[in-house]
């Protein structure tokens, strides 16, 4: 592990770990996937250019080890690999080139696959979303991409409290939350209360991922980072939905 420091792949686990949270669909299978990789990585499993991209191999490596249908396994339509190639190419904006050596696949291959996989996302699962955002024109902003990916958007709460009010009057099979909601409270806040009574997958939106992705208490399974393009919100609404591809 010449290549790679200690110090580099610290600052690569918050990226690391939203991978393999949106990979598995969970926050505990997802961050254990991160430590067994880290290990892999110090123990001198050969790196795969900066620490970032080692440990998205790493990860990919690991989770196709337990499972054993990587072509075949179909979850909401989507296989395996082109699930990985979504994630890393939009959600974790890997160059398509690194992103095929990372699932070991020729680079032609990994190009087909992920034109498939975009092309299949607006068939994908549909559901109905509550949107949590307290800046009115990114709310509007929002509320267009969730509808253009097939979603039907039940209310846009703008506090804490209000949000609490609609998912109790919608039950949204859906979250897309802030973090800050200024004076009207925290997007984190409001979804606690709202899983006491509601349970919903949520996909937390922040400027600053590498401050909810700590691996401590609990936190979100899906997380994207603002400024986003529509195509990461689709893939993670997809993820979100589906609830990853599972490991049983």
């Amino acid at each position: 592990m010449a290549n790679l420091c200690r110090e580099d792949l610290v600052r690569a686990l918050p990226y690391a770990r939203r991978y393999a949270r949106a990979l598995t669909g969970n926050q505990g299978r997802g961050d254990s996937m991160v430590a067994d990789s880290l290990r892999d990585l110090l123990a001198g499993q050969a790196a795969l250019g900066e620490a970032r991209h080692s440990l998205y191999h790493a990860i990919t490596r690991r989770f196709d080890g337990l499972n054993t249908l990587k072509t075949n396994f179909l979850t909401g339509g989507l296989s395996q690999v082109q699930r990985q190639l979504l994630l890393l190419t939009s959600l974790e904006e890997v160059p398509i080139q690194v992103a095929a050596s990372i699932v070991q696949l020729p680079m032609a291959e990994a190009e087909t696959q992920l034109a498939e996989a975009r092309a299949h996302l607006r068939a994908g699962a549909a559901t109905d979303v509550l949107i949590i955002e307290d800046e009115p024109i990114i709310a509007m902003d929002i509320e267009e991409l969730v509808q253009n990916c097939g979603h039907n958007v039940v209310g846009v709460a703008t506090t804490e409290a209000e949000a609490v009010k609609l998912a109790e009057l919608h039950k949204p099979g859906l979250i897309l939350a802030d973090i800050n909601l200024g004076i009207g409270g925290d997007g984190t806040s409001a979804v606690a209360r709202i899983m006491r009574h509601h349970y919903a997958p949520v996909i937390f939106v922040t400027a600053y991922p590498e401050r909810l992705l700590t691996g401590e208490d609990l936190e979100p399974a899906y997380v994207i980072t603002k400024p986003f393009e529509p195509l990461t919100l689709a893939i993670a609404t997809y993820q979100a939905v589906t609830g990853g591809v599972r490991l049983d």
